[in-house]
Parts: C-alpha cells; sequence; structure tokens
C-alpha cells in the first residue's frame, strides 16, 4: 500500500493528466504542435537526469560513428519534443476517426500482398519507441484491424487507466506485459493480432534476448521471436516518421525474414535491423533520454555510456548458446 504522501502525489498526477486529456482534444492540430513543442523545450530543462542520460547515448553513438555529424544537444531538445508531440496527440486522438484519420496519417505499405495476408490471417506488429508509436497502432484500428497491445503499467495506476483508455479508442484491447505471453498465443492462434513496442532494455533473465543495437549489446524483449516460433505468425515491422507539416509517414514493412532454423536471438537481431537505419538517418525522433545499454559487458569492444554497469546475469545471458525456442519466456 503506497504511502499517504505518495498517494497524493499519484492523485495530483492523475488530475494534471486527466485536465490535459481534456483541454488538448479542444485544440486545433497546429496550435497543439506548438504546445507540445513548448512542453518538449521545459521538459529538455527541467529534467536533468534525463537530459544527461541522452546526451551521453549520443555522445556514444556518435563516437562509435553510426549517427550523422549533428550538434547532440539540438537533437536532444527535439527528442524531447517528438516524445511530448506524441504524448499530446495521444490525447488528441480523440479527434481521429477512420473517415478523417487519412488526413494526417498517410501509410506506405512496401508490400502490400503480405500485408493484405497479415491482415486476413493475424500477424505480429512491432514498432520501436520512434515517432508518434501511439499513433502507429491507433491507425490500425481505424482501419478495421484491431490489436491486442501490450503496455508496461505506470507505478501510478490511475495514469495506466488513463493511457489505456486512449490507445483504445480506435478499438484496440491493452493488457499488461505482466504474463502476457500466454494471452497474446491465444490472441495468435485464434487467427488475430498482438502488437507491442520492442526496443526498451529489460532485466538480463530467461525473458531477455541480446541483441546488437547501434554497436552495443543490449537485452531486449524476445517475444515477438517467441510468439513466432510458436505460432507462425508473421512479424511486421512499421516505424512513424513524423513530417514537417504536422503529419506522418507511417512505414509498413514486409514481414521480417525468417527461416525455420533462426534462434529466438536471431529473429530479435533482425527485427531491431530493419528500424536502426531509419533512426539513423532521422534520429531525433526516437526516446534518447532512455537507459538503453544498462549493462556493460564483461568483454566490451565499443565506449559504452556512463551508466552502465556490471552484470554477472548479462555476461551469462551473452554466453548462453543460441536457441531457436525458450519455453519460459
Amino acid at each position: 500500500m503506497p504511502s499517504l504522501a505518495k498517494q497524493l502525489r499519484y492523485r495530483i498526477e492523475w488530475l494534471a493528466i486527466t485536465f490535459m486529456a481534456w483541454l488538448i482534444p479542444l485544440l486545433p492540430h497546429r496550435v497543439m504542435l506548438a504546445m507540445a513543442n513548448g512542453l518538449g523545450k521545459l521538459a529538455y530543462l527541467l529534467d536533468r537526469r534525463g537530459r544527461e542520460t541522452a546526451l551521453e547515448n549520443v555522445r556514444c553513438v556518435s563516437t562509435e560513428g553510426t549517427l550523422p555529424c549533428t550538434d547532440p544537444e539540438q537533437l536532444v531538445k527535439k527528442s524531447y519534443q517528438y516524445f511530448a508531440r506524441s504524448m499530446c496527440e495521444l490525447f488528441w486522438a480523440t479527434r481521429l476517426n477512420e473517415e478523417n484519420y487519412s488526413e494526417i496519417i498517410q501509410l506506405d505499405i512496401e508490400d502490400r500482398e503480405a500485408y493484405n495476408q497479415a491482415v486476413k490471417e493475424g500477424a505480429i506488429w512491432v514498432t520501436p519507441h520512434y515517432g508518434n508509436f501511439e499513433w502507429i497502432s491507433l491507425m490500425m484500428g481505424y482501419r478495421n484491424h484491431p490489436f491486442t497491445l501490450v503496455a508496461q503499467d505506470f507505478k501510478n495506476q490511475l495514469l495506466t487507466e488513463v493511457f489505456s483508455r486512449q490507445r483504445q479508442l480506435s478499438g484496440h484491447k491493452v493488457i499488461s506485459s505482466r504474463r502476457a505471453m500466454v494471452r497474446l498465443l491465444k490472441v495468435l492462434r485464434s487467427g488475430k493480432h498482438a502488437a507491442f513496442l520492442t526496443d526498451l532494455n529489460v532485466q538480463p533473465d530467461n525473458a531477455a534476448t541480446p541483441i546488437r543495437c547501434f554497436s552495443f549489446l543490449t537485452c531486449v524483449t524476445g517475444l515477438h521471436a517467441f510468439l513466432h516460433q510458436r505460432t507462425g505468425a508473421k512479424v511486421i515491422p512499421g516505424i512513424a516518421l513524423p513530417c514537417s507539416d504536422g503529419t506522418y509517414l507511417m512505414k509498413m514493412f514486409p514481414p521480417v525474414d525468417i527461416s525455420p532454423d533462426c534462434s529466438t536471438a536471431e529473429i530479435t537481431q533482425k527485427c531491431w535491423d530493419v528500424f536502426e537505419p531509419h533512426i539513423r538517418d532521422f534520429p531525433e525522433p526516437w526516446l534518447w533520454m532512455y537507459k538503453h545499454w544498462r549493462y556493460l559487458p564483461e568483454k566490451k569492444a565499443a565506449n559504452y555510456p556512463n551508466y552502465s554497469r556490471r552484470s554477472e546475469k548479462f555476461d551469462l545471458l551473452l554466453k548462453q548458446p543460441k536457441k531457436k525456442d525458450n519455453p519460459n519466456q
């Protein structure tokens, strides 16, 4: 049971977010964008810890030569603005519907035949924390393809309820990331759709899969790989590219090419390898203020961020033989 002080703080947070959820849909889209840019600038100035993490991430990735020459502070400020924009637009989405979403969201399908087959048979849809990752999901609901979405719960459960309600506007169903695997297996085996974000660092345990991300080793969820191995459902990557006029280009890539002998780690790496070139070419919309590389490998061949720490569990995870299937995930 949270302390009285924490309960009060949670209630204040809920009131603030509830007010924003009421206010933002009243604004024209361009006014909302201007407000989001202002909120992003303010967050950049006030969030010292997140800002330092983001600058450290950019420094390390730039050192490895995988980012175009850029001003790190300007990149990080833009990252805050894009994240603020995606949050504001999640609340503004009450003004979207199946008839008008295409005025702001354009869909680019690279393999229409595979896309149509995936829509018909059910598929695993994945995206990173990039651009408006909330709207790329909502758009599919407005196209009459409802998903079961996996989302992490907030520590403040009141906020979880608010954000889940917004994410379900177009007909999706949001479930907690805790014990999601069994529910998603049932969803996919019934010919329906599962969707989730794949680029957040997770603890190095049986549910984690090591990949190389911008030259650095990290561990992320391998749930999408495991679900494919158990169901045969196609894994469809997508990404939301912000445009300069305030609209979005939602790119749907061909299904990930997965051979029968691919391991969980290999499938997970293949998925990330679809996203990384787009993030490298246009890095600002990615969530740079997140600690993507928490664990420092025993043998490091790159300049890891200063927040990275040694972990025996991470070392053991890296030493494990690649497996095609892991029933413990």
